[in-house]
C-alpha cells in the first residue's frame, strides 16, 4: 500500500535555532499516527511545514502527498488537497453560529449570496457524523470545549478531509470527552481518513495509534509500530527524553507550618445569570509550605473559584472573607489582591498569562514593575538583572531574555508565567492547570519548582484535571462539584476512586 504522506529530510531553521533537522514522517491511508516529543522537540513546527503555515521555500526537504510532490505556500493550498490541521487553540468565532463557523471562508451559495438553507442542512449532516446533536444556529460561545472541538472536526469534514492533524486535541477536555474524541478518530479510520495525533498524553496515543513517531531536539528518534510490538509509556518516555524517567514526580519533603491562607463562606453568582449561584459556601485553608490540590470535573467551579478570589476577576454579588497570615485581606480588585500577597497563574497562559508578542524580559517583570523602577521610570539594568535571574533559576530555555515569548515551547512559556508571579513575591500562589499541554520532562521541572516554592514557605493551591498529578504533588486535596467543596482528604489517603466517589455521592445528596 502506498503512503498517503511522506515527509522526507525536512529541515527548518530560525535565527540561531535548528528547529527541525532531517525529519522523516510516513503516514499510511486510514491510520492514526501519533507524534510525541518534549516541548520544543519540533512537533508543531513540522505540522506547520506540512500545512503551509511555513511556506515551501522556507524549509528544505520534500513533501509527497498521495504520491505527488507538493509545494504548499499557504494553508489554503494544503486544505485544497485534503490536509486539515486543528490547532490546540481552536480557530472558532465565539459570536457566530455553528453553521457559520463550519463554512467560514468557503460559504455555500452562488453569485456572492449565501444559501443558508443549504448551510443549515449540510451542517446538520456534518454534526451527525461527529456525534454532535446541536442546532446549527447555536452560538459557539454557548458550547463547552468538548463540543467546540467536535465543531472543528465537523468543519474539517466539510472540507473533504483526507488527512486530519490534531494538535493536543484533548488538553482542555475531561476524560469522557477525550474518550469520545478518540473513538471518533477510530471511526474515521474505517472511512479511510488518516489522522496525525500530537499529544502529551501518552496513554491516549497508545490507546488508538497504529504507529507512533518520536521527535527529540528537532530530529526523528524513531517510529514504533504499535500493532507489531509491545509499546508502552516507559519506552516512549525514554525515547522522548533520552533517558529513563524512573520517578514521575519529584520527592516531597514537606515542612508544613501555620495557616497562611484561609477562605470562609465564599459565595459567587454567575456574571451573566444573576440568579445562578456558581460558588456556594466554600471554605478552605492552606498552610505555609503546603501544596493543596483542588480536584473536580470540568464545570465543577474550580477556575471560577480561583478567579473570584483573585481580585474578583470572575462573578458578581461576591460574599465571604479571605484571610492571609490571620488578617482579613482586601481582594476586591486585582491590584489589592496582589498587594495582599496573592497571585494566580491562569490555565490559559496564552490569552491571560503572557503578552506573546513581547519578549521574556518584559513578561517576567510585568506583575511587579515597582521593583525595577523609580518615580515611574523603569531601570533597564535592574530589569535585565531580574529577568536573567529567573531565566537561570527557573530554567527557561531560550537564546536570551529578548526572545519573543510566542516563540517559546509551551513548557518554557509556563516557566515565564511562573517567573512573573514569583518576581511579584506572593505568599499565596494559585496554579490553575500548571502543566496543561506540557510534556512529561517539562512537567517534572514544573513540579520541582512547585516543591521549591513550598520549601520556601509559600502556600500553594494547584488546580488540575489530571488526578494522578494532584495525588503525586500535593499534601492535601479538596474535591469540588457544582460549585461546592464536597470532600477533603490527605493526599496519602486519596485515590482517583475516592475522589470520583465523593463527586458521585454529592450528586446523590
Amino acid at each position: 500500500m502506498q503512503p498517503i504522506l511522506e515527509m522526507q529530510n525536512i529541515t527548518k531553521t530560525f535565527p540561531g535555532v535548528n528547529a527541525l533537522e532531517n525529519v522523516n514522517l510516513t503516514v499510511m491511508p486510514g491510520e492514526i499516527h501519533g507524534v510525541v516529543g518534549e516541548n520544543g522537540a519540533g512537533k508543531s513546527t513540522l505540522m506547520m511545514v506540512l500545512s503551509g503555515v511555513y511556506p515551501h521555500g522556507s524549509y528544505s526537504g520534500d513533501i509527497v502527498f498521495e504520491g505527488k510532490p507538493r509545494a504548499f505556500h499557504t494553508i489554503t493550498d494544503s486544505e485544497d488537497v485534503g490536509i486539515i490541521i486543528i490547532h490546540q487553540e481552536l480557530a472558532l468565532v465565539p459570536l457566530l453560529s455553528i453553521a457559520e463557523n463550519i463554512f467560514l471562508g468557503h460559504e455555500t451559495g452562488r453569485f456572492g449570496v449565501i444559501d443558508w438553507f443549504e448551510a443549515y442542512a449540510r451542517s446538520k449532516e456534518l454534526l451527525a457524523k461527529v456525534g454532535l446533536h446541536e442546532n446549527p444556529n447555536t452560538l459557539i460561545e454557548s458550547l463547552g470545549t468538548g463540543k467546540q472541538q467536535l465543531v472543528e472536526i465537523a468543519k474539517a469534514l466539510g472540507k473533504k478531509v483526507k488527512l486530519l492533524i490534531l494538535d493536543e486535541p484533548t488538553s482542555s477536555l475531561n476524560e469522557r470527552d477525550s474518550d469520545a474524541l478518540l473513538t471518533l478518530l477510530s471511526e474515521f479510520r474505517g472511512h479511510g481518513i488518516a489522522s496525525i495525533l500530537i499529544t502529551h498524553k501518552l496513554g491516549e496515543v497508545l490507546k488508538v495509534a497504529d504507529h507512533i513517531t518520536v521527535l527529540r531536539d528537532g530530529s526523528t528518534v524513531g517510529t514504533f509500530d504499535c500493532r507489531a510490538s509491545k509499546v508502552n509509556e516507559d519506552l516512549l518516555i525514554k525515547a522522548m527524553v533520552g533517558r529513563e524517567l524512573t520517578d514521575r514526580y519529584p520527592a516531597r519533603n514537606a515542612t508544613i507550618g501555620e495557616p497562611i491562607f484561609e477562605v470562609k463562606n465564599w459565595n459567587v453568582f454567575h456574571p451573566q445569570h444573576q440568579d445562578r449561584k456558581a460558588i456556594k459556601e466554600v471554605s478552605l485553608n492552606v498552610r505555609a509550605g503546603e501544596v493543596v490540590g483542588i480536584a473536580g470535573l470540568m464545570g465543577s467551579g474550580r477556575t471560577e473559584l480561583a478567579m473570584s478570589l483573585f481580585g474578583r476577576s470572575w462573578g458578581q454579588r461576591i460574599t465571604g472573607e479571605v484571610f492571609i497570615h490571620g488578617k482579613k485581606a482586601d481582594v476586591s480588585s486585582i491590584p489589592n489582591a496582589m498587594a495582599a500577597g496573592f497571585a494566580y497563574a491562569t490555565e490559559d497562559r496564552k490569552t491571560y498569562g503572557l503578552i506573546l508578542i513581547d519578549h521574556i524580559k518584559h513578561n517576567i517583570t510585568l506583575a511587579n514593575l515597582g521593583a525595577v523602577s523609580k518615580r515611574m521610570v523603569i531601570n533597564d539594568i535592574e530589569e535585565i538583572a531580574a529577568a536573567n535571574k529567573y531565566r537561570k533559576e527557573i530554567g527557561i530555555r531560550s537564546s536570551n531574555i529578548y526572545q519573543v515569548t510566542n516563540n517559546l515551547s509551551g513548557g518554557n512559556q509556563q516557566k515565564v508565567v511562573l517567573s512573573k508571579w514569583l518576581f511579584a513575591g506572593p505568599d499565596v500562589l494559585i496554579l490553575d492547570e500548571p502543566t496543561r499541554g506540557i510534556d512529561v520532562g517539562a512537567k517534572y521541572e514544573i513540579h520541582s519548582i512547585i516543591n521549591t516554592l513550598a520549601e520556601a514557605g509559600k502556600a500553594i493551591i494547584v488546580i488540575s484535571s489530571e488526578m494522578p498529578e494532584l495525588l503525586g504533588i500535593t499534601d492535601r486535596v479538596y474535591v469540588m462539584n457544582e460549585g461546592s467543596i464536597v470532600a477533603e482528604m490527605p493526599a496519602q489517603e486519596a485515590s482517583q476512586e475516592k475522589i470520583m466517589r465523593a463527586i458521585m455521592n454529592s450528586w446523590e445528596h
